[in-house]
């Protein structure tokens, strides 16, 4: 008998009203439409290992969280932690020397 298939990583979105109908519009199933009362919570929820692989949510969760919460979302790996700019078009840009450091552990050097 063939191997069945294992699932494949899980991927589950966190946003305010607009970001969450964006995401549903393009076929994920694992969106939460979150408030400012209940933001850190559900990101908290979303972020027990083993159970969604990449979790992208809202810049604006991630200005809620504190500095503890905010570092293990930085450098966890499992899941991956991708944050995007608000509905309101405001956010914080994450540098390339940074995203490298923090998904694959190297550090870019400019070279002379």
């Amino acid at each position: 008998m063939p191997d069945t298939p294992k699932e494949t990583g899980r991927t589950v979105v966190l946003g305010e009203r607009e970001l969450a109908i964006g995401f549903r519009l393009i076929g994920l199933k694992d969106v939460i439409e979150v408030t400012p009362d209940n933001a850190v919570s559900e990101f908290q929820r979303v972020m027990v290992p083993g159970t969604y692989n990449l979790v992208i949510a809202s810049q604006s969760i991630r200005l809620k969280l504190s500095e503890t919460q905010r570092s293990h979302a930085d450098n966890s790996l499992n899941p991956l932690v991708v944050f995007v700019p608000t509905p309101t078009g405001e956010y914080e840009v994450e540098s390339i020397n940074a995203l490298a450091k923090r998904v694959l552990g190297v550090t870019l050097a400019a070279s002379n």
